[in-house]
């Protein structure tokens, strides 16, 4: 938190600042109650239980208005239950699946044993589910509804669902803390709460995607930053700074848990902690424990995992690592004039980098680990380091989610205000941040001696910079991956609403603090309020009602008229549904986290690629396929521009020409055979030999394979 060091003199105040019990021993109690309040601790007490029970509400409230608008625009309760589970859209499904799975194995160990030894979700594989995805979530969930008496109450979809947004009420009550720790009011944690609301479309998208792991994975991440920023507090008590550590771990524990991604996120968080220790505007042994946590808890899912190598591979330990061996070597970091500090620094940069590459490289080496190779293909490409036809990396590449984010995202978040007071606060903060690093560098032990000699200066206490820092960084990787804006959003309305209730703010600007204060974000809140109150009316009071017929009948078919034990190939988000609705064996899936299943995938897609029929009957059959399901939606793609339709992609992969006008690189050549999803459905002989029409409809075709070598 910023905070002007002036000269010491007497004065009266009359503001109104609410604090949490334990705040810094270095705040008057003056400064804590207001004008004519003789007793402070019952103002505290008062202040702290309306303020909790606000942070309750706000979180109950987004989640019963969430839950409301997903059954509104499903009508959720009124639908088959196969239209329920088609809703579950791509990956959604398939994780959904597993939690099905569960329930419906004879017991819970069958169950368990099912997923360790599963050969349903890749055809002639048998993959441990446990080990290769982030689905402890679902077995977890399976459990509990197995045991506790609600069976006879509540179906388990609406367990699972409404699990999920009951997690959406401890995401929001985590900003609202946050905000109230940097602030230390709870108006603060009240206006990032209707921020994050008034900005739904920008700060979550639970309501439609319910099972994605991000969606199970951000409340603890909420909840862990919560808990650094009270843990970063100087002078907290002993007893106070165990608990945090704990709530760190725990909520690091099971962010890591429920979501792949976890390992790029926290090397962000890593990168925030050794910018501000290097630049030492936070405690060395607050970093270091916090180093720690992060190592303990991806470690302690790997073991979850069954020593699942991409963890052990992860940059994030090999980052972690070298700081603590860079550190060790460079014991005087901190000291000396500053043309000498910032060699020191840069060679502590060259040296953790160097360390961390080097240990990368020996683990991926020692583990023969390439599960994450189409990760930094893709970065290589996204950021101009050469041009591929990779066809996993151009895969993502080509998907809006992982493009830059849009620049309508800032209009919609101006609409708000949000935007506007986040640049504000921001502004503030980060020229403070750069004054504060500068005196740093200059001389360290001259920060002790600058409030006794009455000079003016600023500062920046630890758990403000981790969240300037956090956010810039965060701000970033949303710019450059639309997919990660519900990381940067939402610590944005915790960030811009803390700055418009942060007295130090005010008080670097104005005189006036108190009206300042408070006026400004009473302001902001009527403001959403009049704004905003009668469109979210209008949502709640709006009903649909899903409708896809075309899928629906398909689903159908499938468990009506094909064998149990069939294997079915296809497009990964469709075939995520087949798995959920039917149960049948796939060759492929959405999770696309392993090499061979990458490859696998290439192979099945050759079905909208430019290949003869023997060809593909015969990659098919590699992978045992007796079905193959083609769709009309991607065959005859015109959502993307060309060059990324997925048909594209694989001609560029293949090494032919692109169809339609447009240029093409010169060494692409033109392909020997027409592309197979339109010419099969002209039943040629040389097709009708090696695949049967058995079903159609608007929107999908289903052809049996032969069993011919």
């Amino acid at each position: 938190m910023l905070s002007a060091v002036r000269q010491r003199k007497e004065v009266k105040t009359t503001e109104v600042s609410e604090h949490f019990p334990e705040q810094e021993e270095h705040v008057k109690l003056e400064n804590a109650v207001p004008s004519g309040c003789s007793n402070g601790r019952l103002w505290k007490i008062v202040s702290f239980t309306f303020g909790g029970t606000v942070a309750l509400c706000m979180g109950l409230l987004t989640s019963v208005y969430l839950a409301t608008l997903h059954e509104n625009d499903l009508w959720f309760s009124n639908i088959k239950e196969v239209e329920r589970e088609i809703s579950f859209r791509t990956e959604c499904g398939l994780y959904y699946s597993y939690y099905k799975q569960m329930l419906q194995a004879p017991t819970l160990a069958q169950g368990f044993h099912g997923l360790i030894y599963d050969n349903k979700t890749e055809s002639m594989r048998t993959i441990n589910l446990l080990q290769r995805m982030n689905i402890y979530q679902e077995v977890f969930l399976s459990i509990l509804y197995r045991v506790l008496p609600i069976q006879k109450y509540l179906e388990p979809v609406y367990f699972y669902i409404y699990t999920l947004f009951g997690l959406q009420a401890i995401y929001v009550t985590a900003l609202y803390v946050t905000s109230w720790l940097l602030s230390g009011t709870w108006l603060s944690g009240l206006l990032a709460a209707l921020w994050y609301v008034a900005n739904r479309i920008d700060t979550t998208r639970v309501e439609f995607t319910i099972p994605l792991r991000e969606n199970w994975a951000l409340p603890f991440f909420a909840i862990q930053i919560a808990a650094i920023t009270y843990f970063l507090r100087p002078n907290l008590q002993p007893p106070s700074e165990r608990l945090m550590l704990l709530a760190i771990f725990i909520s690091t524990f099971l962010f890591s848990l429920t979501w792949q991604f976890n390992q790029f996120m926290m090397l962000m968080q890593a990168l925030v902690l050794f910018v501000l220790d290097s630049l030492d505007m936070l405690p060395a042994v607050k970093a270091t424990w916090l180093y720690g946590i992060q190592i303990a808890s991806l470690l302690l899912v790997c073991i979850l995992q069954f020593f699942n190598s991409m963890i052990l591979g992860s940059l994030l330990i090999s980052f972690n690592l070298s700081v603590l061996i860079a550190r060790k070597l460079q014991r005087n970091l901190k000291t000396g004039s500053f043309l000498n500090r910032i060699g020191k620094l840069l060679l502590h940069l060259l040296i953790v980098l160097c360390f961390t590459l080097f240990l990368n490289n020996i683990i991926k080496k020692i583990l023969n680990l390439k599960s994450d190779e189409h990760i930094f293909k893709f970065l290589k490409a996204k950021f101009g380091f050469g041009a591929t036809r990779d066809f996993d990396a151009n895969l993502y590449l080509c998907e809006e989610a992982f493009g830059l984010l849009p620049l309508n995202t800032f209009e919609r978040l101006s609409e708000t205000l949000l935007f506007y007071a986040y640049v504000f606060v921001l502004s503030i903060t980060v020229i403070t941040a750069l004054v504060v690093a500068f005196h740093k560098l200059s001389d360290p032990a001259k920060q002790q001696s600058v409030g006794k000699m009455g000079r003016c200066t600023v500062d920046l206490k630890p758990e403000t910079a981790y969240n300037v820092i956090h956010t810039i960084l965060f701000g970033f990787l949303a710019l450059s991956t639309m997919r990660m804006k519900y990381l940067w959003t939402s610590h944005m309305c915790v960030f811009a609403s803390f700055g418009l209730c942060s007295p130090e703010i005010w008080e670097l600007l104005l005189k006036s603090i108190c009206i300042m204060r408070y006026s400004v974000p009473i302001a902001v809140l009527l403001y959403l309020c009049y704004k905003f109150w009668p469109g979210m009316m209008d949502e709640l009071s709006e009903l649909r009602e899903f409708y896809d017929p075309d899928t629906v009948e398909l689903m159908n078919w499938i468990k009506s008229n094909t064998p149990r034990k069939a294997v079915f190939a296809g497009s990964m988000q469709l075939l995520a549904g087949v798995k959920l609705c039917t149960g049948r064996t796939l060759t492929n899936h959405p999770h696309y986290e392993d090499n061979s299943l990458r490859e696998r995938t290439k192979a099945v897609y050759q079905i909208y690629a430019k290949r003869s029929p023997e060809e593909v009957h015969a990659l098919l059959r590699s992978f045992g396929t007796d079905y193959v399901i083609l769709e009309d939606s991607i065959c005859y793609e015109r959502r993307h521009r060309r060059g990324c339709r997925l048909r594209d992609l694989l001609d560029i992969a293949n090494g032919h020409t692109m169809d339609g006008p447009g240029d093409n690189d010169p060494d692409l050549k033109p392909a020997d055979h027409p592309r197979f999803c339109e010419e099969i459905k002209r039943n040629l002989p040389s097709y009708k030999a090696h695949f049967t029409r058995v079903f159609q409809n608007k929107t999908f075709h289903v052809y049996k394979l032969s069993r011919k070598k």
